[in-house]
């Protein structure tokens, strides 16, 4: 095994990791497929013989590349369009499989990560590297080009912000429970038992790409989203289950076809919020493989 394969074996074992790392960062698949790409680029043109902790050093490339693609994404959305869910991660009800399980280790729903769009590219670092993977700040500060304390300032900042995100109930049954009861109530029309699954603060975030603006964006409060929910009750009847992000979630393909991938988050025994990607663009560069049954 010459030089170059030895480095490329290494590179693989911490492949996983670092995609986890960048698609906290990104909450983009394919994005986080090109910072990954982009560190084994940098990492066959280094000089990697003072190099101690390969690990420790790929992290911080990546990080470095996905706090790049952060500025550049805020210079280029100049006005937000309207919400934007990141990308979910979709397998099936009884998937197990290990690339999916690396990549959300540390439970990151779709709720978590819609806050995390919402932060400067600089604290999103310091808070996903910081609070997510535990690198010391004395190792992100240089990333930001900062001092450690600057940098935990920034972690502190994001964490406030991410407490607003409701914290998911983790039994899986109690979720998979409720969706199923969400999903009969919407398709019988039944108003009441709908507002009964809900928090009475539940929020949806409907994404349906630039293309498609197609309704609101976001819609507040039990009573509101369950009369959403029976306006597009319709859609419900080609619904079938599956894990998004982790939790219990739903996909809507007529005829085959992926219309939109729909994730939950039930804190406290209810529905608290709902995250809709409906953007046919982006719906066609995820791997849906749960349609295949």
């Amino acid at each position: 095994m010459d030089e170059k394969e030895w480095l490329a074996e290494r590179f693989e074992s911490h492949r996983a990791h670092l995609r986890a790392v960048a698609y906290q960062m990104l909450g983009s698949l394919t994005e986080a497929d090109d910072a990954v790409q982009e560190a084994w680029l940098r990492l066959s043109r280094a000089d990697t013989s003072s190099v101690n902790n390969l690990g420790s050093w790929l992290t911080t490339v990546v990080a470095r590349v996905c706090l790049d693609m952060l500025r550049s994404r805020k210079m280029r959305r100049e006005e937000p369009l309207g919400v934007h869910v990141p990308d979910p991660v979709v397998s099936r009800v009884n998937g197990t499989d290990p690339e999916y399980q690396a990549l959300l280790a540390d439970s990151v729903g779709l709720a978590l990560l819609v806050v995390l769009d919402t932060l400067d590219p600089a604290e999103r670092l310091a808070f996903v590297l910081h609070d997510m993977f535990d690198l010391p700040f004395n190792e992100i500060a240089p990333l930001l080009g900062r001092s450690a304390n600057a940098a935990r300032l920034l972690a502190s900042r994001a964490r406030r912000r991410v407490r607003a995100a409701p914290v998911p109930d983790t039994d899986l049954a109690l979720q998979q429970e409720l969706v199923g009861a969400f999903l009969a109530a919407s398709r019988s029309g039944d108003f009441d038992a709908l507002v009964a699954v809900l928090d009475p603060g539940v929020v949806l975030h409907a994404d349906a790409g630039a293309l498609r603006p197609g309704g609101p964006a976001v819609v507040r409060g039990a009573a509101a989203v369950a009369q959403q929910a029976i306006t597009f009750a319709r859609l419900d009847r080609v619904a079938q289950p599956a894990l998004v992000n982790g939790a219990a979630g739903l996909v809507t393909a007529p005829s085959g076809k992926p219309r939109s991938v729909i994730g939950f988050t039930i804190s406290h025994g209810k529905i608290a919020e709902i995250d809709i990607l409906a953007d046919p663009e982006r719906l066609r560069a995820l791997d849906l493989a749960v349609l295949d049954n």
